[in-house]
């Protein structure tokens, strides 16, 4: 420890060799919201944020959260993933669709929820593909009968899906009462159908009947790959109109993208960089702007219909507005009174740009029928391309902040319009649901990468040059040091696994001698040994799988986990499984790995209410003991026989573990905000955490005491869970109520909680006293020692404590109180260290760091010994083509 006069400093391994290739950005949607009555009409007056789904080139597909809390209208995390729904390997994502299940039961301003959704994609074959968002899995395909799907379009009553196929034809697909089944096929035309989009629908002609819907599709728009769009009628699936658009030297013009407003005009974007606004009456070309210098990719419609984003190749994001004009011209049309300008442009991205989407979501309703979105908040616009980040960006037109204040959702600035606004970059995450791909073995000093279907396992060699001192200086931090000199790493293991999704898990025992890795319907068991040369070589059990399924249900066929936790001693296993959410302890000491038991507790809904934890579980044991050989057969044909019913498991997706550094204590928390503990000793259940507002997005126990769970959550604030006395100490309630704006308004969600271990001979009161958060562009350092209790009063909250074995004597105290450390954080300050000045004492308390990035992981090796993982932008954009570039001359 260091004194005030001098600067702690710890040695780091700045590790950019290991090659994760994020997978780049291929479709962007947000849900609809429920079609209004046609006889009533009402305005919003609050809507809250809704999911943003993410499809990606590697098949998988991230459901992304608002990081806010409910009715907050500021968040600066934004999205966040929650879930991460892998894809089948290979396969790509070229189209996404979002429908609602039953409109009837929302209300006209209710933001569907994931179980109010039904998820549909196309990946650049013959297959439709609806998602079961709670299981992460594909619930049913469909082919097109009609060759490749080239897109995908929801009609606004949600009851159909246009695809547009290869053979030059649209196939309705009916979704109406969860079915999935074809409906109708259009004429056919001698070329592709690159895009479609529906046309506002009109109200019946008879409202008053209810058993029918209120409203009725009209017509569809589709750009095709012959230089030209076409208006079909929706009801007979005959064609129109067609409309032509440019040419150059003959070639024909690929129309890639379309969309509608209410009140008729037709958007398009082509591969000649045009925007062209057609008169959907007439089918005539209103007006055409020369936006971008390459093709145009996506369109999307702003909330209220007066706006259009459009982008492409070149990577520019161009706004259009509508203005009304002074006057009409003398051979104007009727439409003429208002006319599109192109009125800002901003290049956010490196490379094209693959899909846009908006929120609040455009609606395409007549005009009498508009629906009107609060004023006071700026929607955001998503973007996504090949650059593998998602883009968002707070879109208020420049006439809204007219009337009153616009609040920025993202809080990055007090500016609101897209054209002066900050825009946002939502930093890639290497692993599903937003966990990190990266593992470590401290004790083995060995590092493994899982993507896709490959696993890399490196070693970290010891350097015997000491850490280096450095002056600490202003936006740096001395305690986070470079290490230089030669490399000091080596390639272990490279193996390329046949799986049938991509990877979702995978983890190292911290002795280096097991490695797991598991795709969604199979775990795989690795015994690493390593030879006279020192040399790794991956020896499988492949009885591994047959262990495990007699334990499982038998559908859904699977024995793949989404989570995994090895104990310290490596002894035993804990896995979460993929599609049945029970948490299995797996012996592996022997010869045979053995299920030793099984806990259901994230199936139960006996101690929820409105899916939040409100009591604890009832007394009985429910965990089932398990040995070598037997099988639950008849369990399984319980649970499956009680699927239908009341009782149903209401499974959770739990896909964050830990252990306590002693192994007596085990951890569990999934995307239904609960969270258990478990005796590792007595392997029985120990208590129910209450429920948060949201998931965690990270757990892990103090390495210098045990008994202490840190939960992180997706807004950067944390708790602090003492798990023998089952409570929230009061010192912990102070200091997670007080935490600095500066570390709750980071723009990047906490990713993980690292501990410092403790030397070898330290004393065995000593501790590390602090804890380190780290997200995608930060690493903040937080201590305990402002607000911990003393000794005999942590004695006496120890008291209340029932394990059933204490490793631990009761008078030792839960952080002992010592001199502050140069790093520490004041629980009593008022929180606003981003306010003025740091002082002393808040540089004292509190220490934030941002020049690694972007991180996908970081840990600590050993005491005073760092382990960091970047994997810098630029390295990744070097693996792509050349982004599109025109030189312009005399420009800089």
């Amino acid at each position: 420890m260091a004194d005030a006069a001098t600067t702690s400093t710890v040695a780091v391994h700045r590790c950019r060799f290991i090659d994760y290739d994020p997978s780049a950005i291929t479709s962007i949607a947000f849900p609809p919201l429920p079609l209004p009555s046609v006889r009533r009409q009402k305005s919003l007056a609050h809507l809250d944020f809704g999911l943003l789904v993410v499809g990606h080139a590697n098949g998988n597909i991230d459901l992304c959260e608002w990081a806010g809390l409910k009715n907050e209208s500021q968040s600066p995390q934004a999205w966040v993933i929650k879930k991460t729904l892998p894809g089948l390997y290979p396969s790509k994502v070229d189209s996404l669709a979002l429908i609602i299940s039953e409109p009837h039961t929302l209300k006209y301003d209710q933001v569907p929820l994931v179980s109010d959704l039904r998820l549909f994609s196309s990946g650049g074959g013959s297959e439709l593909l609806e998602w079961d968002m709670e299981s992460s899995c594909i619930r049913r395909t469909i082919n097109s009968q009609g060759g490749t799907i080239w897109s995908v379009a929801a009609n606004p009553t949600g009851t159909m899906l246009a695809l547009g196929c290869e053979d030059g034809t649209i196939r309705l697909i009916s979704v109406a009462d969860d079915t999935l089944k074809h409906h109708k096929r259009f004429d056919r035309v001698k070329c592709r159908i690159l895009s479609v989009a529906w046309g506002p629908p009109i109200p019946k002609e008879d409202p008053e009947d209810e058993d029918e819907d209120e409203w009725v599709d009209s017509w569809l728009v589709t750009g095709c790959s012959d230089s030209s769009l076409r208006k079909w009628d929706a009801s007979t699936g005959r064609m129109l109109d067609r409309m032509g658009t440019d040419k150059i030297r003959g070639e024909r013009t690929l129309v890639w993208t379309v969309a509608t407003t209410g009140d008729g005009i037709i958007i398009s974007g082509d591969s000649l960089g045009m925007v062209k606004f057609w008169d959907s009456r007439t089918s005539t070309q209103i007006q055409s702007f020369q936006a971008h210098g390459a093709d145009v990719l996506c369109l999307a419609v702003g909330s209220d219909g007066t706006a259009a984003y459009s982008s492409g190749v070149d990577q520019k994001l161009v706004q259009f507005s509508r203005v009304k004009t002074s006057k009409a011209a003398e051979n104007s049309e009727i439409r003429s009174s208002t006319r599109w300008v192109q009125s800002a442009s901003r290049r956010m991205h490196a490379h094209d740009v693959r899909s846009l989407a908006i929120w609040p979501p455009f609606t395409s309703l007549p005009p009498s029928h508009k629906r009107q979105y609060p004023t006071e908040i700026a929607p955001i616009i998503a973007s996504g391309g090949l650059d593998m980040s998602v883009v968002v960006t707070p879109a208020a037109l420049p006439s809204s902040t007219l009337v009153s204040k616009v609040t920025n959702p993202l809080g990055t600035s007090v500016h609101a319009t897209f054209e002066d606004s900050y825009h946002r970059r939502l930093a890639y995450s290497s692993g599903a649901s937003s966990t990190s791909a990266i593992r470590l073995a401290r004790q083995a000093r060995l590092v493994s990468c899982m993507q896709n279907s490959r696993v890399s396992i490196w070693r970290i060699l010891k350097k015997p040059s000491p850490p280096i001192q450095e002056d600490a200086e202003e936006g740096g931090d001395p305690q986070f040091q470079e290490m230089t000199g030669r490399p000091d790493w080596e390639k272990c293991v490279e193996m390329e696994l046949d799986v049938h999704t991509n990877l979702v898990a995978s983890e190292l025992s911290d002795d280096g001698n097991w490695f797991v890795v598991s795709d969604l319907y199979e775990t795989r068991l690795f015994k690493l040994i390593t030879d006279a040369e020192g040399q790794i070589k991956p020896r499988r059990v492949r009885e591994f799988s047959s262990i495990v399924a007699p334990h499982l249900p038998s559908k859904p066929a699977s024995t793949g986990a989404v989570s995994f936790a090895f104990s310290p001693d490596s002894t035993k296993l804990v896995m979460a499984t993929a599609l049945s959410s029970y948490v299995l302890i797996v012996d592996i000491s022997g010869e045979k790995p053995e299920v030793v038991r099984k806990f259901d507790h994230h199936r139960q809904r006996n101690n929820l209410l409105r899916e939040r934890v409100i009591k604890d579980l009832k007394t009985r044991d429910i965990a089932k003991n398990v040995k070598m050989g037997e099988t639950l057969e008849d369990d399984s044909n319980e649970e499956e026989s009680s699927e239908d019913d009341d009782d149903s498991p209401l499974l959770g997706n739990v896909s964050r573990v830990a252990v306590s550094v002693d192994g007596q204590w085990l951890a569990t928390s999934d995307d239904r905000c609960r969270s258990h503990i478990f005796n590792m000793d007595s392997i029985q259940h120990h208590c129910v955490l209450p429920s948060f507002p949201q998931p965690a997005q990270s757990i892990a126990f103090s390495l210098s005491n045990p008994n202490l769970l840190i939960l992180a959550f997706p807004n950067n604030t944390f708790q602090i869970y003492d798990v023998e006395s089952r409570q929230f100490p009061a010192w912990s309630r102070e200091l997670c109520n007080n935490l600095p704006k500066r570390f709750t308004h980071l723009h990047d969600p906490i990713i993980g909680v690292a501990f410092e271990p403790s030397p070898p001979d330290a004393p065995s009161n000593s501790s590390e006293r602090f804890a380190v958060f780290w997200g995608a562009t930060w690493i903040c350092k937080i201590g305990f020692d402002d607000v911990l209790p003393s000794s005999s009063s942590a004695a006496r909250g120890r008291e209340g404590g029932n394990s059933k074995k204490r490793r631990r004597e009761s008078t030792k105290p839960v952080l002992p109180p010592t001199t502050p450390q140069k790093n520490s954080v004041n629980a009593n300050s008022n929180g606003h260290l981003n306010e003025g000045p740091p002082t002393e004492e808040h540089r004292r308390n509190f220490k934030l760091i941002t020049h690694y990035r972007p991180l996908l992981y970081m840990d600590y090796l050993g005491p005073g010994e760092m382990i960091v993982v970047e994997r810098p932008l630029v390295d990744v954009l070097a693996a792509l083509p050349p982004a599109y570039f025109k030189h312009k001359y005399g420009a800089s």
